[in-house]
């Protein structure tokens, strides 16, 4: 298996990120995801936005893998959001629906906003 400098590269910022940089960059790689899976999906090409909206399942999951319920009230509500999610881009993937996955990004957007604005609230 042959490393590329980006894949070293990628390797080193995800080690030294705080955990606070570590979850932006998970919801702007799920922005992304969403994004891109609209933009093949509304042409046509399923194929390409199953690859993306799978990806971006798997970072829900590492999400909601990694929260911790007992940490703040809202937590459990989070929570239920990631699965509300999961389980909406699923079908969006299976059901070639373009809306859906437009309605999970609607979500997604102000989450991955309210997350970069505590991160930044934290270092002040």
């Amino acid at each position: 298996m042959t490393t590329t400098a980006r894949d070293t590269y990628l390797g080193g910022m995800t080690s030294t990120a705080s955990p606070a940089r570590l979850l932006i960059m998970l919801y702007d790689r799920l922005v992304l995801d969403l994004q891109r899976a609209i933009e093949l999906g509304d042409a046509g090409e399923f194929l390409g936005a199953g690859r993306q909206l799978m990806h971006a399942q798997e970072i829900v999951l590492e999400l909601q893998g990694s929260l911790r319920i007992d940490a703040w009230d809202g937590a459990a509500g989070l929570s239920g959001i990631y699965s509300w999610l999961h389980s909406e881009m699923v079908r969006a993937n299976v059901q070639r629906d373009v809306a859906a996955t437009r309605a999970c990004l609607a979500l997604v957007e102000p989450l991955a906003d309210a997350w970069r604005e505590a991160a930044l609230a934290a270092l002040v």
